[in-house]
């Protein structure tokens, strides 16, 4: 390991004044500066984490709230996950995972230690507990998700409701009139968790206006739980010819179960998903869907802590506009006889 001592040797300066140049704490001459940069250079000098941190009290770490829950689909998660950390990386940053359920408590953690210089929240809830400690803290922060109320907050995400909007007209423009949206697990919709949430009362705010009759079923996304949600489903509503999936588990048993049930996909019953593309491009039946847009929200919300660590980012909300993809899935409904 290379020294400061060793970088001040080579190019024939103080240690203090490798220091300087180094913190940027006071005016050193170009040319002094150049010399010292050099030397870093052809030496392979890294400053020491801790001492960089102490000389510009900045830690250089973006603290990432990613709660793993079961009942929620990881590999969406970690894919944002990823992009904030590979985003980060081209700003010169790193990323403190926090995997805990810990709520507020991992906040104030964040917040009183000093052990980041931002943070962004993911699973945002629409009455998010966190949320009062964040706005009390005054630290940088990003929330990957939209809470009920957004005021003095910054937030990047898809818009569910936007989403939800049209998952109902495309299938309203096939002429489908009784549709059912299978939802996440309960334990989702329990915590009020925004996307799910929004994605519901979007879809059925147009559904409304479009003169659909609408059903919503939370399901756990098993092969037998979605056995029962498809019966209730039918034997609620037997002119149901329209599916939208909110729930990575649930695509393959839906899938299957139609399948046996004699069902066909797009002739007897049309499928929509809102799912990662890749989910949509694997099923067993080319899904229609809304992808979501994993890494752009995780860059965009990089990028939108940069803005506010440089003194540049004001509270507001980005919503990613949602596109629907056609395949093989969705169809007009079966003519009634």
């Amino acid at each position: 390991m290379v020294t400061l001592a060793e970088v001040a040797r080579h190019a024939g300066v103080s240690a203090s004044t490798v220091s300087y140049v180094l913190s940027g704490k006071r005016s050193i001459s170009a040319t002094t500066r150049d010399r010292v940069e050099r030397s870093i250079e052809e030496l392979g000098y890294h400053p020491n984490a801790g001492a960089r941190a102490l000389a510009s009290s900045r830690s250089n770490i973006i603290a990432l709230m990613m709660p793993l829950r079961t009942d929620m689909y990881v590999p969406v998660m970690m894919e944002i996950a990823l992009a904030v950390a590979t985003t980060a990386r081209t700003h010169g940053y790193d990323v403190l995972l926090l995997t805990g359920e810990e709520g507020p408590a991992a906040v104030r953690r964040v917040a009183g230690s000093g052990l980041a210089d931002a943070m962004i929240l993911m699973d945002v809830e629409l009455l998010d507990a966190r949320l009062p400690l964040v706005r009390e803290a005054g630290r940088p922060t990003v929330l990957i998700g939209l809470p009920a109320d957004t005021t003095g907050l910054t937030c990047v995400d898809l818009d569910f409701a936007a989403t939800g909007a049209l998952c109902a007209e495309h299938l309203a423009e096939l002429g489908h009139r009784e549709i059912a949206v299978i939802g996440e697990a309960a334990a989702v919709y329990e915590r009020h968790t925004g996307f799910a949430e929004r994605t519901v009362e979007g879809l059925r705010r147009r559904a409304r206006e479009l003169g659909l009759r609408t059903l919503h079923r939370p399901c756990e996304g098993g092969y037998a739980s979605l056995a029962g949600t498809l019966a209730r489903i039918f034997g609620e509503r037997p002119g149901t010819t329209g599916l939208v999936v909110q729930n990575e588990h649930a695509i393959d048993p839906l899938l299957s179960l139609l399948r046996e049930q004699g069902r066909a996909v797009p002739e007897d019953v049309s499928v929509v998903a809102v799912c990662p593309e890749q989910v949509a491009l694997q099923a067993s039946v080319r899904l229609t869907s809304v992808a979501i847009p994993a890494q752009e929200m995780g860059r965009r919300a990089v990028e939108l802590v940069m803005e506010k660590l440089e003194g540049r980012g004001r509270p507001r909300s980005t919503l990613l506009p949602p596109e629907l993809t056609v395949r093989a899935s969705s169809g007009p409904p079966p003519a009634r006889g």
